[in-house]
């Protein structure tokens, strides 16, 4: 029987929420990563979730688990210096899975269509990843702030979570890959593996700043007036 865990990362600083922690500000009623674990617990594919916070949250954390009666959540435990050093963290605690779906803590307007895409995905291609194509114009600029060169827009995506891999892989490029990167996906691209875009959605943000829980908030409320 196929297995899948989730890695739910959400060991950031918050340095820029003016001092509050974003994976404990409550959006409607409770906490943002409330949100987030309860998509991924109410996901039939998805068997096992291992959390991933700042070490002075764990606390925190263990009693929110308890409190909402999550049942996949196996492990909470403490993140790593770098981003990459915090999802490691969270893959060794991972017990016999074949696939490992990695997801920001702080990206809570996703639903079970977009896993199920990503999956699907995944199968075909050993790596998957979900994004959105862009809208804006990007400019390649110097160092300098000068424009070196206009990209064209038709092949740019930008990268959000879920990003999906065979468990063997993504451990493979944690222990080979050691340039810092701000992706899972680069770790696996570095070694030469492909790796597949699938259509995330413009509403999956990531809660960076305290302006961004406002429009979290918003989406969560759309969403569930159409449950």
């Amino acid at each position: 029987m196929v297995k899948t865990g989730a890695v739910i990362v959400a060991a950031g600083r918050s340095t820029r929420m003016g001092g509050v922690d974003k994976t404990f500000a409550p959006i409607l009623g409770k906490p943002l990563v409330a949100h987030t674990l309860d998509r991924f617990e109410s996901f039939s594919l998805v068997d096992q979730i291992v959390l991933v916070l700042a070490e002075d949250s764990l606390k925190r954390g263990r009693e929110l688990i308890q409190e909402q009666g999550y049942r996949k959540v196996t492990h909470v435990c403490a993140g790593g210096e770098r981003r990459q050093d915090s999802v490691k963290n969270g893959l060794g605690l991972l017990s016999g899975c074949d696939w490992v779906m990695v997801h920001d803590g702080a990206r809570p307007c996703f639903d079970e269509a977009m896993l199920q895409r990503g999956l699907d995905a995944a199968a075909e291609f050993g790596s998957a990843i979900a994004g959105v194509p862009v809208k804006d114009t990007i400019k390649l600029v110097s160092t300098g702030q000068m424009v070196t060169e206009t990209p064209d827009r038709s092949l740019l995506w930008a990268a959000q979570t879920p990003q999906i891999f065979r468990y063997t892989l993504l451990s493979e490029a944690h222990r080979d890959c050691t340039q810092d990167v701000t992706d899972d996906a680069a770790m696996i691209e570095s070694l030469g593996h492909p790796v597949k875009m699938f259509l995330g959605a413009f509403q999956n943000i990531k809660v960076t700043t305290a302006e961004d829980l406002i429009i979290a908030e918003e989406f969560l409320k759309s969403a569930s007036s159409h449950i």
